[in-house]
C-alpha cells in the first residue's frame, strides 16, 4: 500500500506543478478569431465515399495531391527525370487531374534540409502528416530494353487479363504498386512504410512514393489512398495477389476504413511471370526476370530485404539520409513492373518476332504458348508451338507436356510424334523419363491396336522404372507407378496370346 500511496502523492504533485504553469499563461485567442479560417475557394465539400474526408483548413493544394491536401514544391529536372522536393518559395507548376483547387495557403511546419535533399514534399491533412516523393519520366525514356511509350501501344492487348464479368467500357487506367514494409507477413503487425505507385499521365510517367516518418503517420497516408486509388481500373502489381494488397488492404481496415469498396482488375505479374519462365530462369523474382529478360542492370541497389533494417534504423537515429537508397529501389521497381507489363503486352499483342524476339529455349517457346493459350490467344500458341516441335535442342518433359496438350485438344499426329521423339531422347539420358513409354503404349492398344509395340514400350517403362528406383527406398507413388506398369504388361500379354 505503501507504494500506491507514494505514486499518488507523485501524481497530485505533477498535477498541481501542470496547474501553476498554466496559470502563468496568456488566454487563448477568442473564438471569433478563429470562425472563417479557411478561404472560400478552397473549401469545398469532399467526395462523399470518405470516411473521414480531409481537412482542407490551412492547406496547399499542390501537385498531383488528392483532394484536401496540399504542399509546396520546388521542380527540378535531373538526368530526364522531372523530380518535385520540399521548398518554401516555389511551387509545383504542374497538376493532375486529382488536383481541384489552385489556391494556396502557407505550411504550418517546414522539412528539415535532410528531408529536402531526398526531394520529398510534406503532405499535411486534419489526420496528420507524411511525406510524398514524385518523379516524373517523359514517355520517351528507356528503361532496360523497352520505352515507356510502348505502354501506350500494349496497354489494350493487356484487356486478355479482365475478368469474365469485367466492365470496363473499354477504359484501361493502370496504376502500379509496390510497397516497402516493415515484415514479410500480411497480419496487423506488418506496417507498410512506403508505398510506391506509378501511372501515365498525359504524356508523363509519374512514380510517386508515400513515407510515413513513423507509424503515428499511416493514418494520414491511408486517407490519402483512400481518395487516390479509385481513379484506377487496373491495378499491377508482382506477388501483389497475395501480398502487396492484402497488406494495404488491412491497413485500410484498421484504420476504420471499412466501407471502401475498390475492385480493379488485379494484374499481378509474376504468375505470368511463372508460367513463362520457371524452369527457364534461376529465379522468377522481379530483380532478376529484369536483368535477363528486360536488359535492366541495377547498379548500387538496396536489396529490398534490407529495406526494413534501414527504416528502422532511421527510427532509431532520425537519420533520413539511408532511406534514399530505398526511394531509389522502389522507384526502379515501379519502373520495371512498367517493362514487363510491356514485354506481356508484346506478348498478348502478337509482338514476339517483331517487337521483341523469340526465346531462344525451347521450354520458353512451349511455355510461352501454353499461357498464351490459356489467356485466349491460341492463334499466337500455335506458331510457337510449330517452332517449339523442330526446335533443335527440346527436353523429354517439354515434348511430352505439348503433346498432352495435342492429346487433349485431338491433334493425334503431332502428338505421337512428340512421344516418339521423346523415346528417342530417353534412350541417351542416364536418368531417363518413361512418361512417353507410357503414352505411346496406351496409344497403340488402345487406337491402333498394335499389341507388339505397345507390350515392347510397357516393358522398356518398366526396367526404366526399376533403374531409377535402385539403390532408393521405394515411395508409395512410385510402387503405385510400377504396380500400374506390371498390370499393363500382364493385360498385353494376355490379349497378345488370344490372338
Amino acid at each position: 500500500m505503501s507504494g500506491l500511496r507514494d505514486r499518488l502523492l507523485r501524481l497530485r504533485s505533477t498535477q498541481a506543478a501542470q496547474a501553476e504553469r498554466l496559470a502563468g499563461m496568456p488566454e487563448s485567442p477568442a473564438a471569433s478569431s478563429m470562425e472563417n479560417p479557411v478561404p472560400s475557394s478552397i473549401n469545398s465539400p469532399m467526395p462523399s465515399s470518405m470516411d473521414n474526408p480531409i481537412d482542407t483548413s490551412a492547406v496547399v493544394p499542390g501537385p498531383d495531391i488528392a483532394d484536401g491536401v496540399a504542399v509546396h514544391a520546388s521542380i527540378a529536372f535531373n538526368n530526364g527525370v522531372l523530380r518535385t522536393s520540399a521548398g518554401d518559395d516555389n511551387r509545383a507548376a504542374h497538376a493532375d487531374p486529382k488536383h481541384v483547387d489552385e489556391e494556396s495557403e502557407p505550411h504550418k511546419q517546414s522539412l528539415e534540409p535532410a528531408w529536402e535533399e531526398l526531394g520529398v514534399q510534406l503532405i499535411e491533412s486534419a489526420d496528420g502528416d507524411f511525406l510524398v516523393r514524385e518523379s516524373r519520366y517523359p514517355l520517351a525514356h528507356w528503361h532496360g530494353s523497352h520505352r515507356l511509350a510502348e505502354l501506350v501501344e500494349t496497354q489494350p492487348a493487356l484487356a486478355a487479363f479482365n475478368r469474365a464479368d469485367s466492365d470496363d467500357h473499354g477504359v484501361m487506367n493502370l496504376l502500379f504498386l509496390d510497397l516497402e514494409t516493415t515484415g514479410l507477413g500480411v497480419g496487423a503487425g506488418n506496417v507498410p512504410f512506403m508505398v510506391g505507385l506509378a501511372y501515365m499521365l498525359d504524356d508523363m510517367f509519374i512514380v510517386k512514393q508515400m513515407l510515413i516518418r513513423h507509424p503515428a503517420e499511416e493514418r494520414a497516408m491511408i486517407g490519402y489512398l483512400r481518395a487516390l486509388l479509385p481513379s484506377f481500373t487496373h491495378l499491377v502489381t508482382y506477388n501483389g495477389r497475395t501480398f502487396d494488397w492484402p497488406v494495404l488492404y488491412n491497413r485500410f481496415i484498421l484504420h476504420g476504413h471499412r466501407s471502401f469498396e475498390w475492385n480493379p482488375v488485379h494484374i499481378d505479374l509474376l504468375h505470368p511471370s511463372r508460367s513463362v519462365w520457371r524452369n527457364t530462369l534461376v529465379s522468377c523474382r522481379l530483380s532478376h526476370v529484369e536483368e535477363e529478360r528486360l536488359g535492366i542492370k541495377r547498379e548500387d541497389d538496396v536489396p529490398g530485404s534490407l529495406a526494413p533494417a534501414i527504416y528502422f534504423q532511421y527510427l532509431a537515429d532520425a537519420n533520413p539520409e539511408p532511406l534514399l537508397g530505398v526511394f531509389e529501389h522502389n522507384e526502379t521497381d515501379m519502373l520495371s513492373l512498367a517493362a514487363l507489363a510491356i514485354r506481356f503486352g508484346h506478348f498478348l499483342g502478337g509482338g514476339m518476332g517483331t517487337r521483341i524476339p523469340l526465346p531462344d529455349e525451347a521450354e520458353e517457346l512451349l511455355r510461352t504458348g501454353l499461357w498464351l493459350e490459356r489467356m485466349g490467344k491460341a492463334e499466337l500458341a500455335e506458331s510457337l508451338y510449330a517452332r517449339f516441335a523442330v526446335h533443335e535442342r527440346p527436353s523429354a518433359k517439354c515434348l511430352c507436356l505439348l503433346a498432352e496438350r495435342d492429346k487433349k485438344c485431338g491433334n493425334w499426329h503431332r502428338a505421337v510424334l512428340l512421344w516418339q521423339k521423346a523415346v528417342h531422347l530417353s534412350a541417351d539420358l542416364t536418368w531417363p523419363d518413361y512418361e512417353a513409354h507410357i503414352e505411346l503404349a496406351m496409344y497403340y492398344e488402345h487406337r491402333t491396336k498394335e499389341l507388339e509395340q505397345a507390350l515392347l514400350l510397357a516393358e522398356q517403362a518398366l526396367e526404366m522404372a526399376a533403374r531409377r528406383q535402385a539403390g532408393h527406398r521405394v515411395q508409395s507413388k512410385r510402387r503405385t507407378e510400377l504396380d500400374l506398369i506390371r498390370k499393363r504388361i500382364e493385360r498385353l500379354r494376355l490379349k497378345r496370346s488370344k490372338g
